[in-house]
């Protein structure tokens, strides 16, 4: 009888880039692990490092990791843990390469391999990629698949660099290099991908961003939050947890909150398996334990997601403080002053967002103030530099009582905007290139052929269309049980967890009840139409609704509400991470019993 694989126990060290820098010796030196990834890039990370390339094509990737290394990589050695990392961004062979002079400066035999293929930017003609506003753009890159990393961890290296991969790829391919699965094996392929996803964003994962963070962090004298690990089992399966004696929390709602962040609907495609959400099932198996099991999978699109950043123009934003009496009157005034003053200069988009409001007899003058933001846009960036805020600052004097500002006036700067795009798989020439130098090229993996792009989960909602202020039929049977029972008016996140997110200009909202029977309220409740009642800014967008029922959860995109991504929104939330806790602060009519 052939022994079962031991699980293979894959750390997280970083969910952004710019995440907490110790986390990386926390995780090797906390306790034993097989692999330790690190995510780095995100769609606005992508910008950054292509403005980075433009004074300097050695830069492009990401320089924390490899200050992190300088620390850590003999630690890693010593621990035999292997590491695999997005950090290389746009040029992971440069980052390659400066690896393997830090090893060589430090006397730590490490063997150093890459993934590359990603950037599309010199075929950006020939595969169409240009935008018809904005041309040619700053940054193409496909989110390639764990094949290549595959490659590289068969191949023996110690430490695999990738660029724009996708996040749950980091953790695929050392579960796939591990197991020796097959491209084929769409469930183990698709439990490793729910891994990965819960892994992607660190600290999310232990209560960080958690709906109800007072219950698993002590608020008055914080511990900093554990990073996750997941224990993946030859079958895809896995346990998430974290290190003995770390602060936060890895429980059932956690998990759920983390595997609701930034998704679709419930297929969720990419480029090696599409991984339906709608299978997956949770289990608690003790403390800061919890079971991952059940997921589908089922072959990937024809298509690679591609995310393209154009330069769009300039920006700028500057902001008012209101204090005490006559808020709004204050407001329309700043504003009725400050569109005369530019008059024929006035920025060619403008947003206006009024945040807050005193309270009644405010006890201090925090209580009694407001804020009014103004952002703006304009292809020129004089429109928007000191012409603009120059002309906030001369109404000092002469504005409303109680003028000031946050920040002195600014030039402002330049503003991206983020584009999906979908390129057929086997246009993309996804290398490993191993240790010893040689390169090895990466099929596209078979496909099924709807086009479905990475994570959205096309074609899979319950229900979508334009949002109105309409009121959902609440004439169903499941409905009507609690027509007749005493409801009391409470904020619905008494009742239910939330967590929000970017997708490139969209936004998504997943919902989850705490109780089965909190659930089948929840499910018929929280329809399209109540979504936009609840948030009236979303009324004129289209949204879609995913029901996830084994996770007792709602999800919905909301298209177009963070306009063309994070760097070139002008919204206060610009990345909608607080959409979720504004939905949970409204007042709703919950059944008393559900209390």
């Amino acid at each position: 009888m052939t022994p079962t694989p031991r699980p293979l126990r894959i750390g997280n060290a970083s969910g952004f880039y710019g995440d907490r820098f110790s986390a990386m010796r926390e995780m090797l030196e906390a306790g034993p692990l097989d692999v330790l990834t690190g995510d780095y890039l995100a769609e606005l990370t992508m910008l950054i490092l292509g403005r980075g390339r433009m004074k300097d094509p050695r830069a492009g990737y990401a320089t924390t990791f490899l200050r992190q290394m300088e620390e850590c990589l003999g630690l890693a050695a010593e621990r035999g843990t292997r590491i695999v990392t997005n950090a290389g961004g746009l040029n992971p062979g440069g980052l390659a390469e400066r690896l393997r002079e830090l090893a060589e400066r430090l006397g730590v035999g490490v063997r150093i391999a890459h993934v590359e293929g990603d950037d599309l930017l010199p075929r950006a003609g020939e595969l169409g990629l240009a935008h018809p506003r904005y041309g040619r753009p700053l940054t193409a890159n496909a989110y390639l698949g764990a094949w290549g990393i595959v490659e590289c961890l068969r191949a023996g290296a110690d430490i695999v660099v990738t660029g724009r991969v996708t996040d749950a790829s980091l953790v695929t391919g050392p579960a796939a290099a591990h197991f020796g699965w097959a491209r084929d094996d769409w469930d183990a392929l698709a439990g490793a991908t729910v891994a990965g996803h819960v892994l992607e964003c660190g600290a999310q994962a232990t209560g960080g961003n958690f709906a109800f963070f007072q219950e698993v962090h002590d608020v008055r004298a914080p511990v900093p939050a554990g990073f996750p690990i997941a224990e993946i089992h030859a079958d895809g399966s896995s346990v998430i947890t974290k290190h003995e004696g770390t602060g936060g929390a890895v429980t059932v709602e956690t998990v759920t909150a983390q595997l609701l962040y930034e998704i679709g609907g419930p297929a969720y495609a990419g480029p090696d398996v599409t991984t339906r959400f709608d299978t997956i099932r949770l289990r608690a198996e003790g403390p800061d334990r919890v079971g991952v099991g059940g997921t589908k999978g089922e072959p990937p699109p024809a298509t690679t997601k591609v995310c393209l950043n154009h330069l769009g123009g300039h920006r700028n934003e500057m902001t008012f403080v209101l204090t005490g009496l006559d808020i709004e009157a204050k407001a329309a005034f700043a504003r009725a002053q400050l569109e005369a003053a530019l008059g024929d200069d006035l920025p060619e988009r403008a947003e206006w967002t009024l945040i807050g409001g005193p309270g009644p007899d405010p006890a201090t003058q925090g209580e009694a103030t407001a804020l009014l933001r103004c952002a703006v846009l304009d292809p020129d960036p004089d429109r928007v530099g000191r012409a603009f805020s120059g002309a906030v600052v001369e109404l000092a004097l002469a504005g409303y009582p109680g003028f000031t500002m946050t920040s002195p006036p600014g030039k402002g700067g330049p503003y991206g905007v983020y584009t999906p795009a979908f390129v057929p798989s086997e246009e993309i020439e996804h290398v490993a290139v191993l240790p010893d130098g040689s390169r090895r090229v990466i099929d596209a993996v078979p496909s099924r052929t709807d086009g479905t792009d990475e994570g959205s989960g096309a074609g899979s909602g319950d229900g979508s269309g334009v949002a109105g202020a309409v009121e959902p039929e609440e004439g169903s049977a499941p409905y009507a049980r609690w027509r007749d029972v005493p409801h009391v008016r409470v904020p619905l996140g008494r009742i239910a967890g939330a967590r929000s997110g970017d997708k490139g200009g969209d936004a998504n909202i997943g919902v989850w009840a705490r109780t089965e029977e909190q659930w089948r309220w929840l499910a018929e409740f929280l329809t399209v139409e109540r979504l936009a009642a609840l948030l009236p800014e979303t009324r004129a967008l289209t949204f879609t609704r995913h029901a996830l029922p084994a996770l007792r959860a709602v999800n919905f995109v909301v298209e177009g509400l963070l306009q063309e991504g994070v760097s070139a929104s002008t919204r206060f939330d610009p990345q909608g991470k607080a959409l979720g806790e504004w939905l949970r602060a409204r007042l709703v009519d919950v059944p008393e019993t559900l209390l």
